[in-house]
């Protein structure tokens, strides 16, 4: 069976190592969460167990919804009766993306008529709503015009653990909470006998997700309401088993808990914190005091508590006084752990990253996440001293951070004299060291980090620990800020996965590229709206333009576009499946001062909109670029468009808008692709790769592959 899991923006990583260890199989992380299969006692057991996802989804199917007629025919055609008794309850909750149907409380309205229709003809009665605790949720999640139903197994966010009695202001979520223990290795540093501190605890959230991690207490066991528990397919002997093996696991692992200590100066925050600890059932084993965020913390340990972890969500601060007055409590909080605490590591999660810069400790890692709508920023420090203490350069890092020096001091002269101000530094140069590295010039430097996934045959700890050293050693070694450095890590992905977001953040940064000004993002997505490798082919489109109809198919953020208006095109047309990317496009091209009539921008399914054009015979362009997904979802092309397989029919029926004397230049990056020369017989078909590798990427000369095509 299959199911998707969604979690916080940033912690989709995390979230699939932890399924794995649930035993599930098949785990592929996306934008907002990962797919995972395994029979109904796995997804129960992530229900239980997962400390990271936000809910549990089983999809039961996806139809086709274009319009809220065609959404209600195809919902009450489902067999509803296998799920849900007719005198039962339901309630549906909604996400759409780019949908057909634009008003979405009115698709769910729809479903659930079509649903309590469906009972009514069967029946003779129909289902109640019930938004609370229903006897079945359902998800509906709309993209174009599709809508996948699923049912939601959680029955509602797993954050909700069932302890908080009392909160405060901005509190951090569970799961939250618990991505950012897992982020800073507490984990490890429990199962060793270490530590946890929290001096300014706020409600206790950190204290309690910590407590329950090192006890091994499943985040699910206080709940009371779960979306399976009244489905008519409940296993309900697996679920029993499953909470008897959770309770003698809590029962094991408070009998060897490590100290953990909360203080915070605010009594409402203290009294909330108590409440929330005794709600957990773990009072015996978390203190909480009123205190200020002063030095002597040490002294309120017990004798022999040497090492562990703090971790600290400070105030954010919102007006200019409170940001100075809190810039003294972050600079005494690292005055506290490198005086104090030497043996301790430090986590520190915060809405204002320009604060941490007050620390006096040298970060290891920065991390990007948000905390509800607030864009946050997890930095993590290793200790000043002691076995966690951050080790000397090993051998490989000593030669990652030689490397990363060498190409900075070649690639930057080369980039310096071709104008050049974004460009790939490194990619997997030492393979021991899978990541690539690109800078971007705008206002300040920004460094964009992805890490490749790691084979299977790779110790996991081992390619950690790697991955800490080139992230502690990237900023230190460009010279700039770890608040400038973004990392990610590159999946292999399928369809338009990676092009689905990341993140909400918005921030968007101004860079050149050669004559254009372009947008790109380094929070939001995989990708930051520029593929850098196709630099030169952009080029070719713009020295190629003047006077030319120029088509930009799968066009992204629309930077050829961009070049070729800029190379005196007369006229262009964007055309794109998402509306995101094509108001990117735009965006792009009026930055550039490009508008008007004479650019057309189109959001359809690339290959429909090519067949449909190709039939009607109107269009004609005198420049064509397609750089197509590897796979991608289609309506024409048998439901999913293959590169390697459609590619023929693609180029046959893009060739069939060329004007004559028009040329049509045709890249992908998928790495096995072997153009069918024999059947595009008729055709001028040249080989052009080896000319369109940029000298940044010519380590990796498969980046992508290239070909100019004319009529002949």
């Amino acid at each position: 069976m299959k199911f998707y899991a969604t979690t916080p923006r940033g912690l989709t990583a995390a979230l699939a190592d932890e399924l794995r260890r649930l035993d599930a199989e098949k785990v592929q992380p996306g934008g907002a969460g990962v797919t995972f299969e395994g029979g109904l006692e796995t997804a129960y057991r992530v229900c239980l167990w997962s400390r990271l996802a936000n809910r549990v989804l089983m999809p039961i199917t996806t139809v086709r919804a274009p319009t809220p007629e065609w959404l209600y025919d195809a919902v009450k055609e489902i067999r509803w009766e296998k799920h849900m008794r007719s005198s039962g309850s339901l309630a549906i909750d909604i996400t759409s993306s780019d949908a057909a149907i634009s008003h979405s409380q009115y698709a769910v309205l729809k479903t659930k008529d079509a649903i309590c229709d469906r009972f009514r003809d069967l029946f003779g009665e129909r289902p109640s709503v019930d938004t609370e605790i229903p006897d079945l949720r359902l998800h509906l999640h709309l993209r174009g015009d599709q809508a996948r139903i699923s049912i939601d197994l959680s029955g509602g966010s797993l954050h909700k653990r069932g302890y908080r009695a009392k909160s405060v202001a901005a509190p951090l979520k569970e799961n939250l909470a618990a991505g950012i223990l897992q982020l800073a290795g507490w984990p490890t540093i429990a199962a060793r006998g270490g530590a946890l501190l929290d001096p300014m605890c706020g409600s206790g959230t950190l204290l309690i997700e910590g407590a329950m991690m090192a006890a091994d207490i499943a985040p699910g066991l206080q709940r009371d309401y779960f979306g399976f528990l009244y489905w008519r397919r409940h296993e309900r002997e697996v679920w029993e088993k499953l909470l008897e093996e959770a309770k003698q696991r809590r029962a094991d692992g408070l009998r060897n808990m490590p100290p953990i200590f909360g203080w915070d100066q605010d009594d409402a925050a203290v009294d909330a914190a108590r409440a929330n600890v005794d709600q957990a059932g773990l009072s015996d084993y978390i203190t909480i005091e009123r205190r200020a965020l002063a030095p002597g913390i040490d002294a309120l340990l017990p004798e022999g508590c040497t090492s562990g972890l703090v971790a600290v969500n400070p105030p954010y601060g919102e007006r200019i006084g409170e940001i100075n007055a809190l810039r003294a409590d972050y600079a005494r909080l690292g005055e506290i752990v490198r005086d104090e605490l030497p043996e301790f590591q430090l986590t520190l999660f915060t809405g204002n990253p320009e604060l941490a810069g007050y620390l006096p400790l040298p970060q290891q890692l920065s991390i990007a996440l948000n905390n509800g709508p607030i864009e946050c920023q997890l930095f993590n420090y290793a200790p000043a001293s002691g076995p966690g203490a951050a080790p000397a350069l090993s051998a490989g890092a000593e030669s990652f951070a030689n490397r990363l020096q060498k190409n900075l001091k070649h690639l930057g002269r080369w980039a310096q004299r071709s104008g050049v101000d974004c460009y790939r530094l490194y990619d997997a140069d030492l393979p021991e060291y899978a990541i690539a590295i690109d800078l971007y010039h705008s206002e300040k430097l920004w460094v964009h980090v992805q890490e490749y996934q790691a084979p299977k045959t790779i110790d996991p700890a081992r390619a950690q620990q790697r991955l800490r050293e080139a992230l502690a050693l990237i900023p230190q070694t460009l010279g700039v800020a770890p608040t400038q450095m973004h990392f990610k890590v590159r999946q292999q992905q399928k369809g338009r996965a990676q092009y689905e977001k990341l993140a909400e953040r918005g921030n968007f940064h101004e860079v050149r590229e050669g004559s254009c000004r372009l947008l790109v993002n380094f929070t939001d997505y995989l990708d930051t709206g520029l593929f850098l490798d196709h630099r030169i082919t952009r080029q070719m489109i713009e020295d190629e333009a003047r006077g030319k109809r120029f088509l930009n198919l799968f066009a992204y953020t629309g930077s050829a576009t961009v070049h070729a208006a800029a190379g005196g095109a007369t006229a262009t047309t964007t055309v794109d499946m998402s509306k995101t990317y094509l108001g990117w496009a735009e965006r792009n091209m009026q930055l550039n001062g490009y508008s008007g009539k004479a650019h057309e921008y189109i959001q359809a399914d690339c290959t429909a909109w090519l067949q449909d054009e190709a039939a009607l015979g109107k269009r004609q362009y005198d420049l064509i670029f397609i750089d197509p997904p590897t796979f991608s979802n289609s309506k024409r092309m048998e439901d999913v468009f293959d590169v390697q397989r459609d590619h023929v029919w693609m180029l046959r029926q893009a060739v069939q808008l060329l004007a004559p004397g028009g040329v049509l230049y045709f890249s992908n990056n998928y790495r096995k692709f072997k153009l069918d020369e024999a059947a595009l017989a008729g055709l001028a078909v040249e080989d052009i790769s080896g000319r369109t590798i940029p000298e940044d990427f010519k380590r990796n000369g498969r980046i992508h592959q290239c070909w100019r095509i004319r009529r002949t």
